[in-house]
């Protein structure tokens, strides 16, 4: 039951992460983008962006993500939709394709759904088990007169 409920756990997560990606993967384009230091306005600080070209103007997307590091001057690839290509997100595994959140949340539901499934199929009460150790199945006709 465990190899099978983890198989079709994977299969959904899987087509969860395919479909719900922003910005979209099936309709977005790709640009190379190279890592530089970026005054941020809202928290007047100095972070880490990705800076890229697409249709002859100049962008940047935030490049801080939890458990990716990123170097001043590294070349990476960036994501975005052609109708808005200011918000762009950088084109990698961890970060673009799994979060940290979703994939957090997705296995404390899979835990929590596998323990009520167990605790369900595991300990029948009294009348339930009686129920099913004295079933019979009754004689039907193969053919109605």
């Amino acid at each position: 039951m465990l190899r099978s409920v983890f198989i079709l756990y994977l299969i959904c997560f899987g087509c969860y992460i395919l479909f719900t990606r922003q910005p979209d993967f099936f309709d977005g384009e790709k640009a190379p983008a190279t890592i530089q230091n970026v005054y941020d306005t809202v928290g007047k600080q100095t972070i880490p962006a990705a800076v890229y070209q697409a249709n002859g103007n100049w962008y940047h997307a935030d490049a801080r993500y939890f458990l990716r590091s990123v170097v001043v001057g590294q070349k990476v690839t960036v994501i975005y939709e052609t109708a808005t290509p200011e918000t762009a997100a950088v084109y990698t595994f961890w970060g673009y394709w799994i979060g940290w959140g979703e994939l957090l949340f997705s296995v404390i539901g899979y835990v929590l759904l596998l323990q009520i499934a167990y605790s369900v199929t595991t300990s029948p009460n009294a009348q339930s088990l009686q129920d099913q150790l004295s079933y019979a199945p009754e004689k039907k006709r193969k053919y109605n007169d």
